[in-house]
């Protein structure tokens, strides 16, 4: 009987669980949305009410009916796709550069000590400052843009890796060699979980660089993408157009840093987090 009793408790809170998992994701989002949304909805009654006159900033339905134009139009589609073509291709280009020279500078001293001072004085020079010499070198069309962007992923992924891989604890190696590790599985089941973490995070970060990177390559002669929209809307005297423009940016950002997050999660499933008990 108690047997019984017990089997149908437990048939009872099975589905709890999946409930409550849905709630808090519910909750999460509610939480993310709840400040724009908070801000959104002040101004918007701030226009209404008088207290402004919504000239240079915009309520929010003035930036909806904007993003409904260039939805209609189709520029908006084709702004969004020629920017993400170019931050995909520069944050490529940028991350396997920094990946693969901070993998050399985090190994060799040699490499470290002759590479890293150049790089971290070229690292403290302003995007805007390579605008003219890529122009120079690689003329207004798109290679210029992408090694613009490539420049400002490049850093962080560098930073990351090479610092990574200096900060390895040497216990875990001292552990590898007790258990007679091969030099693979050393590398595979120690060295690379051990700067796995920090590498995503460069990752993230350079992606999030190339975003910034982008608007200055925009800047640069183009003809469409989201920078592009900028400047146009600052010659139209359209600050609808700017926002809506702005606004598209944070989508698309946030967006791409998404599916980058829940792409390399897999990676990082082994990690026992303190965050994930709380």
């Amino acid at each position: 009987m108690s047997d019984i009793i017990l089997d149908q408790d437990k048939n009872n809170a099975a589905p709890s669980a999946p409930r409550s998992s849905v709630a808090r994701r519910i909750f999460h989002y509610a939480l993310a949305f709840s400040v724009p949304l908070a801000l959104a909805l002040g101004w918007e009654f701030a226009v209404r009410a008088g207290w402004s006159n919504g000239r240079l900033m915009p309520p929010p339905s003035r930036i909806l009916d904007a993003f409904a134009d260039l939805t209609a139009s189709g520029e908006l589609k084709i702004h969004i796709l020629a920017t993400l073509a170019r931050v995909l291709a520069g944050f490529a280009l940028g991350a396997v550069t920094g990946a693969v020279i901070g993998a050399l500078a985090g190994v060799s001293d040699i490499a470290r000590r002759t590479l890293d001072p150049s790089l971290q004085a070229l690292r403290s020079v302003p995007s805007i400052a390579w605008v003219p010499l890529f122009l120079l070198w690689l003329g207004i069309f798109e290679a210029s843009k992408i090694a613009l962007i490539a420049v400002g992923v490049f850093f962080p992924v560098y930073l990351g890796v090479s610092g990574a891989i200096e900060g390895i604890d040497r216990k875990l190696v001292e552990v590898g060699r007790v258990f007679r590790l091969t030099p693979f599985q050393m590398t595979t089941r120690i060295l690379l979980p051990a700067i796995l973490p920090a590498t995503i995070i460069a990752l993230r970060a350079g992606l999030g660089l190339g975003f910034m990177f982008v608007v200055a390559a925009e800047f640069m002669g183009a003809s469409e993408g989201l920078g592009y929209l900028l400047v146009d809307g600052q010659q139209m005297g359209r600050p609808d157009r700017i926002l809506a423009a702005i606004i598209a940016f944070a989508a698309l950002g946030k967006i791409c840093d998404g599916i980058l997050v829940v792409l390399t999660r897999p990676l990082l499933r082994w990690q026992d987090l303190a965050r994930s008990q709380l």
